[in-house]
């Protein structure tokens, strides 16, 4: 086993708490869709953030191990917040463009008999790229529990 792992219960803690809710997100688009899709364990976006399980997970396990009134604690909350602050605004403005961008490229594809008008873009653009706010508390809440079971 990788020795940071063996030896870091924090940072093992982290990667748990992403695991746990990229496969939550795994087992959704199975039983939604009917369908297994292994591309969706491995993509950003959708319910819960593993984004915000990790940092979250991070930074409790940092709080339990250093103490919470702690310079490292602080560093960790912090992090953890802008993570957070970020899948909500930009990551997610961003999907939001790209939905947009995608949708007029289909719309002007449809209305032009011919080829593709902009074979340079390639494929279309990801949209799952950022969350919604109760996505981002789910996965936050996620990862302070998987840190608080296990301290």
């Amino acid at each position: 086993m990788i020795p940071f792992l063996r030896d870091n219960s924090v940072v093992f803690l982290g990667l748990l708490s992403w695991f746990i809710a990229q496969l939550i997100k795994f087992i959704i688009e199975v039983s939604t869709h009917r369908r297994i899709n292994w591309r969706r364990f491995f993509e950003s976006g959708g319910m819960p953030s593993s984004h915000s399980a990790f940092v979250c997970s991070i930074a409790m396990g940092i709080g339990f191990r250093e103490g919470f009134a702690s310079s490292f604690f602080a560093l960790a909350f912090m992090i953890a917040m802008v993570v957070m602050y970020d899948a909500m605004g930009v990551r997610r403005a961003a999907g939001e463009q790209a939905e947009a961008i995608n949708e007029l490229r289909e719309k002007i594809s449809e209305d032009q008999v011919e080829e593709d008008p902009f074979p340079e873009w390639g494929k279309p653009l990801r949209e799952a790229l950022g969350h919604k706010p109760t996505e981002v508390i789910s996965g936050a809440i996620l990862g302070i529990a998987v840190s608080f079971l296990a301290f």
